[in-house]
């Protein structure tokens, strides 16, 4: 039943936004050719993102690297070219590598910016579909906003007049075309470009109050009460926050109080940049998180008033945080969120990432931040996530008919734990996470149960996992049989112990942890880290096999080794010599 009424809820949302774009299109026809009156540019907003000035020669060469992609153009207009692929379109058709050639601040950087730019809005055969999406259109107007200054440096009057023609008119596109806009993060960036657009330009003050007022609202509505977006994925706080952050300071630059919704919603996201952040800076990797760039995230922080140390508990966005001397341990304590903002959202539940002393040991697999339709199904999966996976299968059920898909420009979670369970205990010991969730319950009536201990030093995590019916029930099938996962960030070398029952890890900073699991057979299998830098990369991942009808509960400990490799195999070696039976 909760399958289907999700699934009814989103082909009615489906339909409704399809009818409204209809209803909307010759309105966007119309702001075509009659794109309205502005007169000049009154203030340009700051980028904070990171820009290159090498890449200006890059471009000034024709060779424009996006997303992993190298498109080279001889003559041609780069427009005209077909795109490798549509995550280089993007970033294309974003303009926001306009950045790059402002860094460099020469006058053949200046002309090629203006030189690319006429020529896109000279010519609307440019506009294919990927540049008319929401979330394309309204990084190309903050992008053209932002780097007016570059674009109109030096220029004469025609082309400035023409400049601001074709931003009005991608500005009204853009107002007309908000009712086809996807829930989550490309609603909130269409309305923060259209914030931009009612500052920056002059004739648009009519719409600061209107924009300011539906920005507040979906930002009350899309920023829970710890800070957290109602996607639960930590990488959309990067994507709003290098928005938000500039916004504020175009409002203040107008002379304009920022709307207080803005206000509270970077106050509390601020905290929650902090709460996902490992030792060596990075980013836990849930629910869609890929790597982020460590200079935007500096960037990011620079902004924090408070500098204060991460909280311990996300109760409205559902992760939980345990940190002991230098070991850190993020949980994901909540059920899926709203199937709206589903289509990125992974079926992790319960899944951790630890790191000790900067470096990552423990992590979920992620997803590349370019390529991802490759990767997205086994990322998605729960055996892409350091937790239980029951039978092989998800704790979530996506869409998966390729019409359904192709409907829904998307495949959300249609069912899932519904019933997420959490309690913390800090004693003399340490500080212990009792979590359950049910997400296997109405399909095979088992309900998984966790526990995690870290000491007080810091010096060990303990953990036991229990699959078993809940009370009352009965297993469903034949099939019984779970893996516990733990997938190794590729920078760990690991070695599986001659008793079979352990697990050597070497980390980067050359400290020798043992992962030990007395009562089961340990496995060191193939994995794959899907989030780093420089694309996915192979690594291995430790499981431990049990059949819940036999062996209902598994208990396990990560401990710190005082000694060397070689000191920590022979200390095991004559710890299982002395329990052999004489």
């Amino acid at each position: 039943m909760a399958y289907r009424r999700r699934l009814s809820t989103l082909i009615l949302g489906r339909f409704a936004r399809n009818l409204k774009a209809r209803v909307s299109a010759g309105s966007v026809a119309v702001s075509r050719l009659w794109p309205g009156r502005t007169d000049r540019l009154i203030i340009a907003p700051h980028d904070l993102r990171t820009a290159d000035a090498t890449r200006a020669a890059e471009i000034y060469a024709g060779r424009f690297v996006f997303a992993g992609k190298i498109v080279t153009c001889h003559g041609r207009s780069i427009f005209d070219y077909a795109p490798p692929s549509e995550d280089w379109e993007v970033a294309l058709l974003g303009f926001g590598w306009l950045r790059h050639l402002r860094a460099a601040d020469t006058a053949i950087t200046r002309a090629n910016a203006r030189s690319l730019v006429d020529d896109w809005i000279s010519n609307m055969s440019h506009n294919r579909p990927v540049g008319r999406r929401p979330d394309v259109l309204a990084r190309r107007v903050i992008s053209l906003l932002s780097q007016a200054p570059l674009v109109l440096s030096d220029t004469d009057g025609r082309f400035y007049r023409r400049y601001l023609r074709g931003l009005t008119r991608e500005i009204r596109s853009l107002r007309y075309i908000t009712p086809d806009i996807a829930d989550g993060v490309p609603r909130l960036q269409v309305l923060i470009a259209l914030c931009y657009a009612s500052l920056c330009l002059a004739n648009q003050a009519r719409h600061i109050r209107a924009t300011s007022r539906k920005l507040s609202d979906e930002l009350a509505r899309q920023i829970l009460a710890d800070g957290g977006h109602i996607s639960r994925n930590p990488g959309a706080l990067i994507e709003l926050m290098i928005d938000l952050l500039p916004l504020r300071q175009t409002f203040a630059a107008r002379n304009i109080a920022p709307p207080p919704a803005l206000l509270n919603a970077i106050d509390r996201m601020m905290p929650m940049l902090r709460f996902f952040r490992h030792g060596d800076g990075s980013f836990a990797l849930f629910n869609g998180m890929s790597s982020a760039p460590s200079d935007l995230l500096a960037t990011l922080l620079a902004y924090d008033d408070t500098h204060g140390n991460p909280m311990a508990s996300m109760p409205h966005t559902g992760y939980q945080r345990l940190d002991a001397g230098t070991m850190t341990v993020i949980v994901d304590t909540g059920p899926p969120p709203p199937p709206s903002v589903s289509d990125e959202a992974h079926a992790g539940c319960l899944s951790f990432e630890m790191s000790v002393a900067g470096c990552r040991v423990v992590v979920n697999c992620g997803i590349p931040a370019t390529g991802r339709e490759n990767w997205r199904s086994f990322a998605r999966g729960t055996a892409a996530h350091s937790t239980v996976t029951y039978r092989e299968t998800s704790s979530c059920q996506f869409v998966e008919r390729t019409s359904m898909k192709r409907f829904l420009n998307g495949a959300p979670i249609v069912s899932g734990p519904a019933r997420v369970e959490h309690y913390r205990e800090v004693g003399a010991e340490g500080v212990m996470l009792n979590m359950s969730h049910d997400g296997y319950q109405s399909r095979f009536g088992v309900t998984h149960r966790r526990v995690l201990m870290v000491a007080a030093d810091g010096s060990r995590l303990d953990g036991e996992h229990t699959v078993a019916p809940a009370p009352g029930a009965r297993l469903k099938g034949s099939d019984t049989g779970y893996a516990v996962r733990f997938h190794l960030h590729p920078a760990v070398k690991a070695s599986r112990l001659t008793d079979a029952r352990g697990v050597m890890l070497v980390l980067p900073n050359r400290e020798v942890w043992t992962f030990e699991a007395l009562d089961d057979k340990v496995e060191l299998e193939d994995s794959v880290f899907l989030a780093g830098n420089d694309g996915p990369r192979r690594t291995v991942q430790i499981v431990i096999r049990q059949d819940a009808r036999h062996t209902a509960s598994v208990r396990w400990s990560f401990v710190r080794s005082p000694s060397s490799p070689a000191a920590t195999v022979a200390r095991r070696s004559a710890r299982n010599q002395a329990e052999l039976p004489l």
